[in-house]
């Protein structure tokens, strides 16, 4: 069962716990276990206070670059008032607790995905915080025997006013340690007040990682650790028939190979798929030993599978009627009486996560217990794909996750760990499992195809009256446990994304194509694919009917209010804020100003997981099709934006996954294979593809943040192929945009 993050919010504030830890020092956090270690004791608590005054604050979140482990203990320093200098961030474990009713969080909820690690945080984090400052001014009002409220704090000490006196949170450890913590909630520093969230930040370990002291899963090294490396089926839903390893068993440092079965087809994935696993001393040996392995494959039942079909089928379903999701208004009759139809159809292929590390895993499995280390955004998925693989007790199952070499969604699925302990499992050794390039090129949950088919009614004063959205693709739920048939839209479409309650004859359909490509959840899962179509026929539209762009989008986001939002990042959308982002971004590049020839610019702006982003991309395009951006802007609104260089370096590094995405990158399939290897076929963008000309900017809001992960991305493509026809007149409807202003 899994983790129930709602149950263990109801009574975190009576799961915490103060005292003194082996070494004297201050601490607020959770129960130990009496068969932790001393250190690892300290592990479960998110706050020790030393006795010189250093503060050391857990972070109970995946570190992927986003900035977490950095943002939520800003939310404990300041709340508890240190100084930020005087702060170092200690990682912790998995922590889950068997209850009657299943599993529960013992250090909160753990796993970031979907832009979520901060806001699920945010109040807690800040109550943690403040808790630990409440018991430490009880401390020194009993030591000057006066009321509490005659006392506040000052980055580091406790202060009262009245008597003129000051102590050093250090020299009252011990008696705070001693104090049973309060029965009701301890009150938050008003937001104005605040010193170091909202300010900009270092993150806490980024001279760890320009100096390359920074761990990662792939740095794990542990006593007696074996390695392991597995040839898995090249085809779509294969599987071995026979294998030879006699070669491969003459490898140096080879110690064992044998097969791993995956799963059937159509069934949930807990590997990713089936293949032969080589056991050697080293990553070397192992790899060398896979070379020398002879398999005869099962090509399996999608032998025949290939992108080309796949179109052909996806074109061929939109030519019929497929399930209607959202039916608003009177759209058929609506659509029927607009005095103009503009239709299109966009394409968007497969495409890998591409972490910069490859998927590893850490694992050893002994008799009664597991041990799990590995880079991932769901430690609890790791649990869970760990006790299925060995079979033993999630309880009896340890996870530490390392700081993660790039997630994008990829670690969100734990195929990797599962892996890892079925082979620990088999030869009874602690394994460190290695994916090379290639493997997480050719075995990945690949962002999901689709073919989108736009049409929209326009009336005789340009109004959008009637809007429709058909989309052909392959649903990331497909092959998701016990999920029927019927709500496997749900990943593709978000039934309230604009411009649903704002066109008031709106209607999604849906297609689904059961190729046999695995795909997940890719950086901004669903709202990459449907920015770009939304965006670029919002430009169609505008061109096709004789309207500014940016006007037209204006007119439809229309001023603030809040709309009814039932998907991720609800429960309303505003889309007054869409109008505030695109208006910004482009009064900052100078849209509408005279260009060169052979320039233009162009607009896109989107609502993702809570937050509103923006970008506006000049370009200039040379007569045999060559294009360069001269310019972006981008602008992003997250309400509050608690750790401002994250949120900077989100945004910009969003819009460079776009771009990159939407430039040249794709998977295809031929007769049951992915075709693409590594980087020279699926190539990344590089430093020469952007400009110095990149603006990033922060649009505060209100006082409520969203998460960032996400929000920089979706919109970035479309204002580039924007700016494309701006400049050239030629319409970029299919990604990746490879050669075709060469054709």
């Amino acid at each position: 069962m899994s983790a129930k993050p709602t149950a263990f919010a109801l009574s975190r504030r009576q799961f915490l716990v103060a005292g003194a830890s082996v070494t004297g020092a201050f601490v607020l956090g959770v129960p130990y276990s009496r068969a932790e270690t001393d250190d690892e004791r300290q592990l479960g608590y998110f706050i020790e206070i030393k006795a010189d005054g250093h503060v050391v604050i857990g972070s109970n979140q995946p570190e992927i670059g986003q900035g977490i482990r950095t943002g939520l203990p800003m939310l404990v320093a300041e709340e508890l008032d240190v100084p930020w200098e005087q702060v170092s961030v200690r990682p912790m474990p998995l922590g889950i607790v068997k209850t009657e009713d299943g599993f529960t969080w013992k250090y909160g909820g753990q796993g970031v995905g979907g832009s979520t690690g901060l806001t699920s945080n945010w109040e807690y984090m800040r109550s943690v915080g403040a808790t630990a400052r409440a018991q430490l001014i009880r401390a020194a009002a009993d030591r000057w025997n006066v009321d509490p409220d005659k006392c506040t704090t000052e980055p580091g000490f406790v202060v009262c006013p009245a008597l003129g006196e000051r102590i050093a949170y250090a020299d009252i450890v011990a008696e705070a340690a001693a104090l049973p913590l309060p029965e009701e909630s301890v009150a938050l520093k008003p937001m104005r007040d605040y010193r170091i969230v909202g300010k900009a930040q270092n993150n806490i370990d980024a001279r760890e990682i320009v100096t390359g002291q920074a761990k990662y899963g792939i740095d794990t090294v542990r006593p007696e650790m074996h390695y392991a490396v597995i040839a898995r089926s090249p085809y779509l839903n294969g599987k071995p028939k026979s294998f030879d390893d006699s070669d491969a068993r003459r490898v140096n440092g080879v110690l064992d190979v044998f097969e791993i079965e995956g799963p059937a087809p159509g069934e949930p994935y807990q590997i990713l798929a089936s293949g032969i696993a080589v056991v050697a001393t080293s990553t070397w040996a192992a790899i060398k030993g896979r070379r020398a392995l002879k398999i005869d494959w099962d090509k399996g039942p999608n032998r025949d599978d290939s992108t080309e079909r796949f179109w052909a089928e996806n074109a061929a379903m939109l030519k019929d009627e497929g399930q209607v999701v959202v039916d608003d208004g009177e759209f058929t009759a609506a659509m029927e009486s607009a005095d103009t139809v503009v239709e299109r159809q966009y394409e968007l292929p497969f495409v890998n996560h591409a972490p910069l590390e490859p998927q590893n895993c850490y694992a050893f499995v002994e008799k009664n217990r597991c041990h799990i280390i590995a880079p991932t955004q769901m430690p609890s998925g790791a649990s869970r794909s760990a006790a299925w693989a060995t079979g033993l007790p999630r309880e009896d199952i340890r996870v530490d996750f390392t700081r993660i070499g790039g997630g994008f969604g990829r670690r969100l699925t734990n195929d990797y760990v599962a892996e890892a302990a079925l082979i620990s499992k088999k030869t009874g050794w602690p394994i460190k499992l290695q994916w090379t390039r290639e493997d997480d090129v050719k075995n990945d949950f690949y962002r999901p195809a689709g073919l989108h088919e736009m049409r929209a009614g326009v009336d005789g004063s340009g109004r959008v009256v009637a809007w429709t959205q058909r989309l052909a693709s392959a649903s990331k739920y497909f092959r998701r446990p016990n999920m029927p048939d019927e709500n496997l839209w749900q990943a593709e479409l978000y039934s309230d994304d604009f411009p649903r309650h704002i066109v008031p004859n709106f209607r999604l359909e849906y297609f689904h194509n059961a190729i046999g490509v695995p795909r997940g959840s890719w950086r901004a899962p669903a709202h990459t694919a449907n920015a770009f179509v939304i965006q670029s026929f919002i430009d169609e539209i505008a061109h096709e009917t004789g309207r500014d762009p940016l006007e037209l989008r204006i007119e439809m986001y229309g001023d603030e209010r809040e709309l009814a939002y039932s998907n991720h990042g609800g429960p309303t959308f505003n889309p007054g804020r869409l109008t505030r982002v695109v208006k910004f971004v482009a009064d900052r590049i100078g849209y509408g100003k005279a260009l060169p020839a052979g320039h233009g610019i162009g607009l896109a702006s989107h609502f993702t997981f809570g937050g509103y982003a923006a970008h506006a991309i000049e370009v200039s395009v040379a007569d045999d099709g060559d294009f360069k951006i001269e310019r972006i802007v981008a602008a992003i609104d997250c309400g509050y934006a608690v750790h401002p260089n994250a949120v900077e370096a989100q945004l910009q590094g969003g819009t460079i996954d776009g771009i990159s995405t939407a430039l040249g990158q794709q998977i295809t399939v031929k007769d049951g294979q992915i075709q693409q290897s590594n980087f020279h076929d699926y190539p990344l963008a590089r430093i020469a593809n952007f400009p110095s000309r990149f603006e990033a900017h922060i649009l505060p809001y209100d006082d409520k943040p969203t998460g960032v992960g996400e929000m920089g991305l979706p919109s970035a493509a479309p204002a580039l192929t924007n700016a494309i026809f701006a400049a050239t007149g030629k319409r970029i409807r299919r990604l990746p945009i490879l050669d075709q202003l060469k054709s």
